[in-house]
């Protein structure tokens, strides 16, 4: 008899998370989508709805899950500012409830877990560019500190299970990714530039708009996800997951400027607190561990991505 793998995912109908259930369906899997449903969205996932494979819950991984899989992706936690600052005391829960009972779980069913950390474990970097073993520069106490911290006491969960309860773990830090079902009013610097290109206003850059960052289009990080997920034990990350390539956020609005054929002004706001100044991925260790390295330039990303967002701005302006 073929053996099929059960493979849950925390957050599954979240922005990546829905694109990691389309991946794992794909490859004949039996995937568990499991959500809360506060960021995550029905119709990121409705058309997988028919595939006999497929099963939502509606859970918080706050509360214990107990359920029989092979793998766990917890991809469960809002990470766009505008949504983990909304309840920060919730966000911190998710990070560190979450990682407690989902580690229980797959103590339990001796599953492998992944954990998708995040570039913000590093905080306003004073190296650059970030490689793994960088401690990072965290404000413990600013308000972006319940998503930061909220992740880095995930992963230091994620290390003591592995090491007191043998868990397989793997961790992924996540660095700026975009793509279609993006959620349109999450705050971010894509989905906000081309939501504000498509409706002809001006374009809001914060401070100077000379910091950087790096976008990797959402595909190429499911495909390193996928393939941490299926290294061998004695891998454990973490690996930073992002494109090297780094762009001012300028230079980001008068592309999408450009590829949208907006009208639209660029106009200066202040910095928000803490907010990085630099962030772009040392994926050495992701190229040598995994053979992985994104393979879709910015511009080839950006056009399903603004083409996602015509419609979703369609369907707002009626």
């Amino acid at each position: 008899m073929h053996y099929v793998p059960r493979i849950l995912v925390t957050g599954g109908a979240g922005f990546i998370g829905s694109f990691l259930c389309e991946r794992l369906l794909d490859t004949g899997a039996e995937v568990l989508c499991v959500d809360n449903f506060f960021t995550g969205r029905r119709t990121n996932v409705a058309h997988l709805l028919d595939n006999p494979r497929f099963e939502v819950m509606r859970h918080d991984v706050t509360v214990p899950l107990f359920v029989e899989v092979d793998q766990i992706y917890n991809m469960a936690c809002p990470a766009s500012p505008v949504h983990y600052q909304f309840d920060p005391v919730q966000t911190t829960k998710t990070s560190v409830h979450g990682a407690i009972n989902m580690l229980g779980l797959a103590k339990r069913t001796r599953a492998k877990i992944l954990q998708a950390s995040t570039s913000e474990v590093y905080g306003d970097p004073e190296i650059h560019p970030q490689t793994e073993d960088y401690w990072g520069n965290v404000n413990p106490l600013g308000p972006r500190a319940c998503y930061d911290e909220g992740k880095r006491c995930a992963e230091t969960l994620f290390f003591d299970y592995y090491r007191q309860h043998k868990v397989q773990i793997k961790v992924a830090r996540i660095f700026n990714t975009y793509g279609p079902r993006m959620h349109p009013n999450d705050g971010r610097v894509v989905s906000n530039f081309i939501v504000q290109a498509l409706k002809g206003e001006d374009i809001t850059l914060y401070g100077d708009g000379e910091q950087t960052r790096s976008f990797c289009y959402v595909s190429d990080l499911v495909d390193g996800l996928v393939r941490l997920m299926n290294t061998g034990d004695d891998v454990t990350g973490p690996i930073n997951l992002g494109n090297p390539g780094e762009f001012t956020i300028r230079q980001l609005a008068e592309k999408i400027i450009e590829m949208t054929g907006a009208r639209s002004k660029l106009v200066h706001k202040p910095l928000p607190q803490d907010d990085p100044r630099q962030r772009q991925p040392d994926i050495t260790r992701a190229r040598e561990t995994l053979d992985w390295a994104p393979t879709i330039a910015l511009e080839e990303g950006l056009r399903p991505t603004i083409a996602y967002f015509e419609e979703e701005v369609r369907a707002m302006l009626g």
